[in-house]
């Protein structure tokens, strides 16, 4: 259970700040959730707060981002050559909210782009993967954002 002013990482949205809990009736069952404000975007988000299901989870140590500055500079792992396999892949990867593997994301089609063109798809989930990344990287270290999107490409 998580309480207002909590530090958290909504998997596909990025990282945020629970800024309250409130009782709301949705479809007509009322329920408790938690307002989330998410940095990029300035997006304002409802999640239940039961959980189930929802990934939300509290954001990684400094420790954990020094892992993910070695995954950024490591070696690619192999990816499918089809890019709709490619794409599902790495979707599956971005849904888990696991730092590591959206580091992984991130390298892979950053260095894709790198040598060809990537598709208008994987292009936007690149950006969006970069500023999941960024928002949590930024709310753990107390960065601005662009210097760690900045740190990400170079780290690459």
């Amino acid at each position: 259970m998580f309480s207002i002013g909590d530090k958290v990482v909504y998997p596909m949205h990025g990282a945020g700040t629970i800024e309250s809990i409130e009782e709301r009736k949705v479809l007509g069952e009322t329920r408790s959730y938690y307002i989330l404000h998410i940095m990029h975007g300035n997006m304002q988000v409802m999640v239940p707060t039961d959980g189930n299901g929802t990934g939300l989870r509290g954001i990684v140590s400094k420790d954990v981002v020094d892992t993910v500055k070695v995954i950024l500079s490591a070696d690619s792992t192999p990816m499918d050559v089809n890019w709709n396999r490619r794409n599902r892949d790495n979707l599956e990867k971005l849904k888990t909210g696991d730092i590591c593997q959206v580091a992984e994301v991130v390298r892979n089609l950053l260095r894709v782009d790198r040598v060809k063109t990537l598709s208008t798809g994987e292009k936007k989930m690149l950006q969006s993967a970069r500023q999941i990344l960024a928002s949590e990287i930024s709310l753990v270290q107390g960065q601005d954002e662009a210097e760690v999107l900045l740190m990400i490409d170079s780290a690459v």
